[in-house]
């Protein structure tokens, strides 16, 4: 299970370090594409095949299906973790995050998002005062 925040610099090739706990798990190839909110979103192979799956099933005159599918699938990469535990992000991907030089990896279960420091900061601020509320919603859906 991919969990935890770490911070790290984003070198001027513009790869990024995995954190070493996340490494094995991750494996050797990772995919990198756009995420939501802003941030970018890491899959392992076997966790994008599932991600790219929906896409294949879902109806083609639907055009929210079409436009998530062009937004998740058109920049999409798959990458491959260097000896040192770095990926390079593409620039394309760098530039749709806004990424100055510190980004933030979040462990979010079955993916990692990696976030520009300052947005993550603001936006886990929101998350924060807003966590009851979005925790009562949830449960009561349940």
């Amino acid at each position: 299970m991919l969990i935890g925040e770490y911070s790290h610099t984003i070198d001027i090739k513009n790869r990024v370090s995995l954190p070493a706990k996340w490494r094995q798990e991750l494996g050797k190839s990772v995919v990198i594409t756009r995420g939501l909110e802003g941030c970018l979103t890491v899959y392992t192979l076997a966790e994008w095949e599932k991600v790219s799956a929906m896409f294949t099933n879902s109806p083609f005159a639907s055009a929210d299906e079409r436009g998530f599918a062009r937004y998740m699938l058109s920049a999409a990469a798959e990458v491959d973790v260097d000896s040192a535990g770095r990926v390079l992000v593409p620039d394309v991907l760098k530039t749709f995050a806004k990424f100055d030089k510190t980004v933030v990896l979040a462990g979010v279960h079955n993916r990692v998002e990696v976030w520009d420091e300052a947005h993550w900061r603001d936006y886990s601020a929101g998350i924060e005062t807003n966590a009851a509320e979005m925790a009562e919603k949830i449960v009561s859906r349940a």
